[in-house]
């Protein structure tokens, strides 16, 4: 700071425009130069028909009307320059004005999560993830010493049951073929030797038969 200025202080920095105002102000001018191009062409036409008008009949009125033709196409060639710049310019501002908008996003999405980050720790995070398994593999022996029925004696002989399955599939065939007429296999008797004689014997003889073996020994005992 200058000696003036520790005297009688220094002026306040006044704040810049913001790029919107900027931006703005530049496209104002351009609507303002493309208005001055179109006047300045309009006169250059003029001036061309005054200069042919004039060409035979009156050369002085038609060397004015050309160098007056010069003049605005002068002028009209630094105002296309000054468009350029000021396009430029503008462009520049908006690439400017894009990139704070993005930059301020980027920034309020950083801050919003490290805010969100700023009580976690990752050995904390590492550790309730290490708890989170440890419960699960307890939760799951748990579940499996639960469905696990060595409790309450059931420890039976396969052996055991297996002659026991078949003896009541052997009881359900008997009771079918019983309900069939069949006789079980099982139950079939030992077939006995016949008694009885031959056929013809051992039949009751009828009343005629009895009258004619009586009359055979009468005879013999009369010879």
């Amino acid at each position: 700071m200058s000696f003036l200025g520790k005297i009688f202080g220094s002026k306040k920095e006044e704040k810049g425009p913001s790029t919107e105002d900027a931006i703005q102000k530049l496209r104002s001018t351009e609507e303002m130069l493309i208005k001055k191009q179109e006047f300045l062409e309009k006169k250059i036409e003029q001036e061309v028909a005054i200069a042919k008008k004039n060409g035979t009949t009156n050369k002085r009125a038609a060397l004015q009307a050309l160098k007056r033709k010069k003049r605005y196409e002068q002028q009209l060639a630094q105002i296309d320059g000054t468009m350029l710049t000021i396009e430029q310019q503008r462009e520049a501002l908006e690439g400017a004005n894009t990139n704070t908008a993005v930059l301020t996003t980027m920034k309020t999405a950083a801050d919003a999560l490290k805010s969100a980050h700023q009580n976690m720790n990752v050995d904390d995070v590492h550790n309730m993830m290490d708890d989170i398994a440890e419960s699960q593999d307890l939760s799951k022996e748990i579940s499996e010493a639960i469905s696990n029925p060595v409790a309450f004696g059931t420890d039976v002989d396969e052996d055991e049951l297996q002659k026991e399955l078949e003896e009541l599939e052997q009881e359900e065939l008997d009771k079918e073929l019983l309900n069939t007429g069949k006789t079980p296999v099982n139950d079939l008797p030992t077939p006995a030797v016949p008694t009885f004689e031959p056929s013809g014997r051992g039949k009751a003889k009828t009343k005629a038969e009895e009258d004619d073996d009586e009359m055979k020994e009468l005879a013999n005992w009369a010879s």
